[in-house]
């Protein structure tokens, strides 16, 4: 079979209809490759992707965040963001508190039990990155950053919501 690496791994007897549509199925395919491959490293730690995410960003702040605020800056939108915090509160890895001035806000604050885990998961994780990168060069890697933010933009600036 010829064609493109895509239509091989697909099994896809036909080109694709459109570049534009085998662009697209690229790019699910290595996230999906991706997003499995990080699923199986943080569930080693006991999390998972959404977890972990939600950890980093309140560390990374380094202050107690409202729920809403840690649900706009996820990598991956999770609808249930509240019982993602609800999970991560059973394991000892974040604590609730409500706004004084404004009961309906719920803040979240990272524990001490999760800062530890995340100084484990830290080199190892960095490591991951880059052997996940595909032994692309720093040049390639900044490239791939500029079209994926270019497709994002695309996709925003015609999203009708």
């Amino acid at each position: 079979m010829t064609g493109s690496r895509l239509q091989r791994e697909l099994k896809k007897r036909e080109p694709f209809d459109l570049l534009e549509q085998e662009v697209n199925l690229n790019v699910l395919r290595t996230s999906d490759l991706l997003h499995n491959r990080f699923g199986r490293f943080f569930r080693e730690y006991g999390l998972t992707t959404s977890q972990y995410n939600v950890l980093r960003i309140l560390r990374g702040e380094g202050r107690p965040l409202p729920c809403l605020e840690i649900g706009e800056r996820m990598v991956q939108i999770v609808p249930a963001i509240t019982g993602l915090i609800d999970r991560l509160e059973k394991q000892d890895l974040v604590c609730r508190r409500r706004c004084e001035e404004d009961r309906r806000v719920v803040y979240v604050e990272i524990t001490p039990t999760a800062k530890k885990l995340l100084k484990r998961i830290d080199k190892p994780l960095l490591k991951l990155h880059e052997q996940l990168s595909g032994g692309l060069t720093r040049a390639e890697l900044k490239e791939v950053n500029r079209l994926m933010e270019k497709i994002r933009s695309g996709i925003e600036e015609n999203d009708p919501e």
